[in-house]
């Protein structure tokens, strides 16, 4: 199955984190939606996310070695949406300039939210708004469950 996904992300203190070309970013201490696409199929990109032990190509691969995934948004469709979820995100939340969007026009594919309730409702919101199927995968403390 392919598609589009949105990965919830904490990072649990302030940190500079050095993503790749890009340079040297401040983050702060908080919560992050990634919106990236899988059109190859979501299970192994995913997957490839969640791993730890991964070559840093992606942005956001940078990122997740300081934080952590506690959420993911997918999105399954044969059309490669995420630039349409990236720019409904950036109406309610702080962008990460530049961050994700070096083969694309979008300002980013990163966005920020001090809360994570508040974080997670915009980005159903904007799957919903978008008329975007959805599914939410939840860490538990012991495996991914569907919600």
């Amino acid at each position: 199955m392919k598609g589009s996904y949105v990965l919830l992300v904490e990072l649990a203190d302030n940190k500079n984190v050095t993503v790749g070309k890009l340079g040297s970013f401040p983050f702060a201490k908080g919560f992050y939606a990634y919106v990236g696409s899988a059109m190859n199929g979501l299970r192994g990109r995913l997957a490839r996310h969640l791993s730890k032990d991964k070559k840093l190509h992606w942005h956001i691969d940078y990122l997740l070695q300081e934080g952590r995934v506690i959420e993911i948004i997918a999105c399954p469709s044969g059309e490669k949406v995420e630039c349409s979820l990236a720019q409904a995100l950036a109406s309610k939340l702080d962008p990460v300039g530049g961050f994700g969007a070096s083969d694309c026009h979008c300002r980013s594919h990163l966005y920020f939210a001090a809360d994570k309730d508040f974080l997670k409702a915009h980005v159903v919101r904007a799957i919903e708004k978008l008329g975007f199927a959805y599914g939410v995968l939840s860490w538990d403390g012991e495996r991914w469950r569907c919600n």
